[in-house]
């Protein structure tokens, strides 16, 4: 069974009352049907790939302890790095981006147990989300979540096609590794920030899968 994200349905219907409305003006206006008929058949493929962009998959999260720092985003790493973190660590701290494409599920998930000690939306632009300065100039949701083990700090960072982040984070809120923490809606991207003692176990060009792939463990 198909499960669409709670929060998205508002913009699936937005999107299928569009696609209705060119069907109807179309059927209106263009009578030979070998070329109604493709058009519309595009027309539908395009409304149930926005249906099946927000799915929610069923998942069980990988076991660990709470050392263990899984995947926020289904997609590809592409960035592993020491850089210095300005926002929350204020520091130097090591640097995992995982970028989506159109095709990956969007939806995102704590990537640890505990509890949530910092959170902050932060509006901006709308550059590709592959480029390194949209990790501070787009639109990004940041968030910490602490633990016994530590602490890790996560942007949801909107793309270009971007217009919306869904983020439920909120300072004191107690959360589980693998449940969903909100969703980035049409191409987007992920920055995790952890400690310079974690020890990653991801590379650059590895793909990743929410709630499953091990990124780091935290020392």
């Amino acid at each position: 069974m198909l499960v669409i994200d709670k929060d998205s349905k508002g913009t699936i219907a937005s999107i299928w009352a569009v696609v209705a409305l060119i069907a109807i003006v179309l059927i209106l206006l263009i009578k030979n049907p070998w070329v109604l008929w493709p058009i519309l058949a595009v027309l539908l493929l395009f409304a149930f790939f926005v249906l099946w962009f927000h799915r929610i998959p069923n998942r069980k999260p990988t076991e660990g302890d709470e050392s263990l720092v899984t995947s926020v985003a289904d997609g590809q790493v592409v960035v592993v790095d020491r850089v210095y973190e300005k926002e929350f660590f204020k520091g130097d701290c090591i640097m995992i981006s995982v970028y989506m494409d159109f095709f990956d599920v969007h939806a995102n998930y704590w990537p640890i147990s505990g509890e949530v000690c910092y959170y902050q939306y932060h509006p901006g632009r709308y550059l590709m989300a592959f480029l390194p300065k949209s990790s501070e100039k787009n639109e990004h949701s940041s968030t910490a979540v602490r633990n016994s083990r530590g602490t890790v700090f996560f942007k949801q960072i909107a793309g270009t096609f971007a217009r919306r982040i869904v983020c439920y984070s909120k300072e004191g809120l107690k959360v589980e590794r693998g449940t969903q923490c909100g969703i980035i809606k049409f191409g987007s991207r992920i920055d995790i920030f952890l400690p310079l003692d974690a020890e990653v176990l991801v590379k650059e060009g590895d793909y990743t899968k929410a709630t499953i792939t091990p990124l780091a463990r935290l020392n």
